[in-house]
């Protein structure tokens, strides 16, 4: 049984709106953490990240048990859901990125679609983190840039998947969690700013989530630019 702990933190950036949306919940062993980046750009963005992570954690915090399967299901009905609001005056464009992650117990398991991020570490070390559904990231994986030049590259915003395309397919993964592992969920206006071996050292300084949160910031605030995107992040402690 994992006692959980979290932080979640949001912010507009240099934005006039913020088009993430985060939604954390936990109760005893069990944990449902959901976060989305709507698209820059089109309309609705807004709206899409908050049908996405409301559907989720709706699904979710009933449910008698989690699974990949479940999980990418869950997706699914918010893309259901983006869809039919696209079909609103103004709206026709709206899409959104989601990542999200729920524990239960000694297990966890989390699904995404596009950019925004998981990250998990067990015993201080980065064992996994999601893989963006991005142009960027695909060059990546074929060779053509190295991993430094995905926080760069000009594609990095041409997204493969997203929610609010009729074709979803949620990529999804699982683990048995250990005493001492955290996650970390986070929209593309914060990993492209702090980079993984940095979030790796501030786990090992921080006793709590807020704290872990609180340093990766200083970092972010001396990098962005004028005008930077929104940024967002859910701190995961499963002790």
């Amino acid at each position: 049984m994992s006692i959980l702990s979290f932080y979640s933190y949001t912010n507009q950036g240099g934005r006039e709106n913020n088009e993430d949306s985060i939604r954390a919940w936990s109760q005893d062993e069990r944990g449902v953490f959901v976060l989305a980046d709507g698209l820059g750009g089109h309309n609705c963005g807004e709206r899409a990240s908050e049908t996405a992570v409301e559907t989720i954690l709706n699904g979710c915090v009933p449910a008698s048990g989690f699974s990949c399967s479940f999980l990418e299901e869950q997706m699914k009905e918010a893309n259901r859901l983006v869809l039919e609001g696209q079909k609103e005056p103004g709206c026709g464009d709206m899409k959104t990125t989601a990542v999200a992650l729920a524990i239960e117990g000694s297990e966890a398991f989390w699904a995404h679609v596009g950019d925004s991020r998981l990250y998990h570490f067990s015993g201080g070390e980065l064992t996994h983190f999601s893989r963006d559904h991005s142009v960027t990231y695909m060059k990546y994986l074929g060779g053509e840039i190295s991993y430094m030049d995905v926080y760069h590259d000009d594609d990095r915003s041409s997204l493969l998947r997203v929610l609010g395309k009729a074709d979803c397919h949620p990529e999804t993964g699982s683990s048995v969690l250990r005493p001492g592992d955290a996650f970390l969920l986070c929209s593309d206006g914060f990993w492209e700013f702090v980079y993984n071996e940095e979030i790796q050292a501030d786990l090992l300084k921080a006793e709590t989530p807020k704290q872990w949160v609180q340093l990766m910031l200083l970092r972010h605030i001396r990098r962005t630019p004028p005008g930077n995107d929104n940024f967002s992040v859910i701190a995961v402690f499963a002790d």
